[in-house]
């Protein structure tokens, strides 16, 4: 007979019941803990419903500057940032626009 067989020994089960009751501890604190963020957010949401408005124009400026940032700063590598990508390949455009016009035009 195996050992994953056997039946568990006087020891091996007082610890089994050891381990169980803290882990049902474990569970509670953290239900408890759960439970208290949840109404200390819930507290706040109800005592401060003209700052929820704030806070969603707060993220908006936040999101911008963020949007605003990754095209505007070059990257870890320091590689050429995306608006400046944009504005040279529209001068690009301008210039074979304007030889363009210049060879291809009327003579």
């Amino acid at each position: 007979m195996s050992q994953v067989d056997a039946p568990l020994t006087d020891a091996e089960r007082a610890e089994l019941e050891q381990l169980r009751a803290e882990k049902a501890e474990r569970e509670e604190r953290e239900r408890i803990r759960r439970e208290r963020a949840e109404l200390e957010q819930l507290r706040a949401e109800r005592n401060a419903p003209k700052t929820s408005v704030r806070t969603r124009e707060d993220e908006a400026a936040v999101a911008a500057r963020e949007r605003a940032r990754r095209l505007m700063e070059p990257g870890d590598d320091l590689s050429m940032p995306l608006a400046q990508k944009i504005v040279l390949g529209g001068l690009l455009i301008v210039v074979i626009a304007i030889l363009a016009m210049y060879f291809l035009g009327p003579r």
